[in-house]
């Protein structure tokens, strides 16, 4: 790898996004991929998927072997320009309503609707079981 390699935009990387032409960039650097694309253990939808953008984290999250990362040597092709990749930001959940954490009022109206026909049945049991035995 020669000091006066080129550089390259993401731009002009992410152009190489096929299975006959696939370039991807990692730690800075661009790679041409394409002869290695039926090799990858993964499959070659996993590199098609990470060209044009920074491809770095989702090599990074797979965890690649140290004799995988020599082999990238031989498909370096130059670096990319770091200011033509996009920054990343942060995710933002959306806004949601206030939750309203006093529901007292609800769960007396759902209590009582247990309750209320549970004890007209137990009076009815109970005036049943009073009205058998007075008889008897």
């Amino acid at each position: 790898m020669s000091s006066s390699s080129k550089v390259y935009t993401l731009s002009q990387v992410s152009q190489h996004n096929s299975p006959h032409d696939c370039w991807i960039v990692v730690h800075g650097k661009v790679y041409d991929v394409t002869k290695f694309l039926l090799d990858h253990p993964g499959g070659d939808d996993v590199i098609l998927s990470a060209t044009g953008k920074d491809a770095t984290s989702d090599f990074e999250d797979i965890g690649h072997s140290s004799t995988a990362v020599a082999m990238m040597d031989e498909f370096f092709v130059g670096h990319i320009n770091q200011s033509t990749i996009p920054e990343k930001t942060e995710y933002t959940p959306p806004k949601q309503p206030h939750y309203n954490q006093d529901k007292t009022k609800e769960f007396v109206v759902r209590l009582l609707q247990l309750l209320v026909p549970l004890v007209i049945l137990g009076v009815a049991v109970g005036i049943r079981f009073y009205t058998k035995s007075a008889s008897a």
